[in-house]
């Protein structure tokens, strides 16, 4: 596949709880991506825009500029970032236009994934009985995955301390203080295995990105970032469901494997060309789960792994350099833009204290959505 679309500049509004508006926060993204572009709003043609909270994202518009492009708005659960890039790119790639912006905002309250389930029809019972989203689905998912690989809740325990430690190094995270692995075993237990300290925090943030033919690539930046592949795939029967409690007999695997062998297949790259990859870590098993799911190790292979070190950021497969989800928190509309706004910046070599060494040329996002929706992407210099 041909180098046919360029990121040409990205920006982070930090994630954390702020006293403004998540449109307020949109628009500073946009502003901080069009100054790394070096361009002004009115040379945006196009525009896709995803958020959980914000129904009408396009209205970030009316804070950067009303040149009446054209701007669609964007949901998929935690993949709503990765819906916003493909779109983008695949506009730019059919030619109707020659340069377009990504961009995600959110401001989630305390307590969002856990006790608002009208967000995705389902009853308040729900909330009331500790059995929505994040806790315990993901932790049964964890409970199933560790104990049929024999990984330890110890090993849980590295990932998040990791991401954490790497948080520490990431001015726009809202978790930036070190957890040793002892007292995320000790944290208070949520839904086994997973204790409080494993898991990310709903919380605000916006990020945006900015991408155009790579052809004129050169007008922009001397240091371009190619959009190799992002590959967007559903659920088939048999795998397992953020709502129920049980998948069938017969069970089929995550839609992240599927969209990680597209990702890999159109962008004429395989796992192991990755160098650096930012996984969905909506708790410490996820980790986990995603580096086997998307070809980064084999199933079973993460805890060796873990405890020589190797996802670290000076690791042979840096995972979540930034702190991932457990350290920056998840405002859904910007989550797997902040994953790009990541890569691009290893990948440029402008990461500061959490540069992974040696010129890394390849990055992989992966996100996975409830119901079952995920994607994954793929970069390169």
């Amino acid at each position: 596949m041909t180098n046919d679309v360029a990121i040409i500049g990205v920006g982070l509004h930090p994630f954390g709880r702020f006293e403004k508006t998540a449109m307020q926060m949109g628009a500073e993204a946009i502003q901080l991506a069009l100054k790394d572009a070096g361009i002004d709003w009115k040379d945006i043609q196009f525009g896709f825009g995803g958020s959980y909270e914000v129904s009408n994202p396009d209205a970030v518009t009316r804070l950067v500029g009303l040149t009446g492009i054209t701007f669609t708005n964007v949901f998929n659960a935690c993949a709503t970032s990765a819906s916003a890039i493909q779109q983008t790119a695949d506009t730019i790639r059919l030619g109707t236009y020659d340069i377009g912006i990504a961009v995600g905002m959110d401001k989630h309250p305390r307590g969002a994934f856990t006790d608002n389930p009208a967000k995705l029809a389902l009853p308040q019972w729900y909330a009331e009985n500790g059995q929505f989203l994040t806790t315990k689905f993901f932790g049964m998912k964890a409970n199933r995955y560790i104990h049929d690989h024999d990984i330890s809740p110890a090993t849980l325990a590295k990932v998040a301390a990791k991401n954490y430690r790497n948080g520490e190094k990431n001015p726009n995270a809202f978790r930036r203080k070190p957890i040793s692995e002892e007292d995320i075993l000790n944290s208070p237990m949520v839904n086994y295995p997973l204790t409080q300290f494993m898991f990310c925090s709903p919380d605000e943030g916006a990020a945006a990105v900015i991408m155009c033919r790579a052809d004129i690539a050169h007008r922009y930046t001397d240091k371009p970032v190619y959009l190799r592949a992002s590959e967007i795939r559903t659920r088939r029967y048999g795998a397992y469901e953020v709502h129920a409690t049980s998948a069938p007999i017969e069970e089929d695997v995550s839609p992240t494997v599927y969209a990680a062998k597209a990702a890999y297949e159109r962008a004429g790259i395989g796992p192991e060309d990755v160098d650096i990859a930012q996984l969905q870590d909506t708790d410490a098993g996820a980790e986990v789960i995603h580096m086997a799911e998307t070809g980064l190790c084999k199933d079973g292979e993460q805890e060796q792994l873990l405890a020589e070190g190797a996802t670290e950021i000076s690791g042979s497969i840096p995972v979540n350099t930034d702190g991932g989800l457990i350290a920056n928190g998840e405002p859904i509309g910007a989550s797997g833009l902040r994953q790009m706004h990541e890569l691009v910046r290893q990948l440029r070599g402008e990461a500061g204290d959490r540069q992974v060494p040696g010129n890394p040329k390849v990055g992989l996002a992966q996100v996975y959505g409830a119901p079952g929706t995920a994607s994954a992407t793929i970069v390169s210099i």
